[in-house]
């Protein structure tokens, strides 16, 4: 991997954590809402399914 593409990674993991760090201090104010953790979980988890499915995309062309 070049050092761009490995800078990039760097970014998206720190958007990632941030995103899901976001969801889960929104939830703890909100407990209504849903625990924390699975928030967190669920939407780091939408994030991967969206970067994975763009990179995929990537790819095929």
């Amino acid at each position: 991997m070049s050092k761009t593409n490995l800078f990039v990674l760097l970014l998206l993991v720190l958007v990632s954590l941030g995103y899901a760090g976001g969801l889960a201090y929104i939830v703890y104010h909100h407990p209504a809402l849903d625990t924390p953790l699975t928030v967190s979980l669920t939407g780091a988890a939408l994030l991967v399914a969206v970067v994975a499915s763009i990179m995929h995309s990537g790819r095929s062309q």
